[in-house]
């Protein structure tokens, strides 16, 4: 075994603090990456303050960094290869889904980047808040060109997250899109879509965010506590993201779907209550997506470097992932933090 640094939580902890911990040898198909930068996602202030933990855990799914040190039947990557790794590091590579490149679909489920259960030796996978990450070569990405690593590594969760219903839906020129809720899921989604050429819109609350919204890309903001706006409105996009986090009533988001249009609810994932007659009156889907295959997440990160898509980040010092997880639940963030893991070394 091999030791590193990094931020974990023991038992019930609602505090990371710095620890050392194991990584594995190398097996021949491993790759091992300097962690340099790595986002902060919703996902990680769940898992430190659920309070519902079984043992120690150590956040981060997505980050880029640098090869170090690959396996001998590693052939893709070589020392000093800057690479990016995402929220599945592992999958059984027999199943259907699997066959079809949506390892994130695996029917034996994929292997977690942390939380999740290594398929050949049975330990709990730590994430990527950490100086070292020991991966299966297939679940590495090569960087390309172009991207700045702080910003491109929200792209490897909440980028593929949004690019997967977007592309699956055949969002293009032409296309008319609308985004509920601008965080770090929303604000990506937005900054695809207009890279897509769809005319977009953002939906919010407030008109608080229509400065960003149009800095963005976003050609519009509707407010969907303004009934007026939202009448209008009715029927009016071919795909609505909806990337707001909390439980919320989709009905309203529902019917400013076009005909024959897809709502695609990617933010909250606990149960949802629809009427069917929403769906009725225009032929309306109602659909989901998670994560992404290996060929979707490099299509999604060529697609980024081309278009120039990156994160709206606020980078910090390791050292301060406690605050940083302070502000992500006041919501205090535009977009998305980004932890600098130098300051483990």
């Amino acid at each position: 075994m091999r030791t590193t640094v990094g931020w974990g939580a023991d038992g019930t902890a609602p505090t990371l603090r710095r620890t050392t911990m194991e990584r594995r040898d190398l097996r021949p198909d491993d790759i091992a990456v300097r962690v340099d930068y790595c986002g902060v996602c919703h996902t990680d202030l769940h898992a430190v303050r659920a309070g519902d933990r079984d043992g120690p855990v150590v956040p981060g799914h997505e980050f880029t960094g640098v090869v170090t040190e690959v396996g001998p039947e590693v052939s893709r990557f070589a020392p000093g290869d800057p690479v990016a790794v995402g929220n599945i590091v592992d999958s059984c590579d027999v199943c259907p889904m699997c066959r079809a490149g949506q390892e994130n679909f695996c029917h034996e489920f994929p292997t977690l980047t942390y939380g999740g259960t290594d398929r050949r030796d049975g330990s709990t996978t730590l994430g990527g808040y950490s100086r070292e990450y020991v991966v299966r070569d297939r679940f590495a990405y090569l960087l390309p060109a172009g991207h700045d690593p702080a910003a491109a590594a929200p792209l490897l969760c909440a980028g593929i997250t949004v690019w997967e219903p977007l592309h699956a839906l055949g969002v293009g020129p032409g296309s008319r899109v609308a985004v509920a809720g601008l965080g770090g899921l929303g604000h990506l989604a937005v900054k695809l879509a207009v890279a897509l050429g769809a005319d977009t819109t953002v939906i919010s609350r407030t008109a608080a965010k229509t400065g960003d919204a149009r800095r963005l890309g976003a050609h519009d903001l509707l407010v969907s506590t303004d009934a007026e706006q939202m009448a209008a409105a009715r029927d009016r996009f071919d795909v609505v993201v909806d990337t707001i986090s909390a439980a919320h009533d989709l009905g309203p988001y529902l019917r400013l779907v076009a005909m024959d249009g897809t709502l695609s609810q990617v933010g909250h994932l606990g149960p949802v209550t629809v009427r069917t007659t929403d769906l009725l009156v225009g032929r309306k889907k109602l659909s989901s997506a998670g994560s992404g295959g290996r060929p979707a997440t490099a299509a999604m990160l060529d697609f980024c470097a081309e278009h120039g898509v990156a994160a709206d980040i606020e980078l910090l010092a390791s050292a301060r992932v406690n605050e940083a997880l302070d502000r992500l639940q006041r919501n205090d963030v535009r977009y998305r933090f980004v932890l600098d893991l130098s300051d483990l070394s």
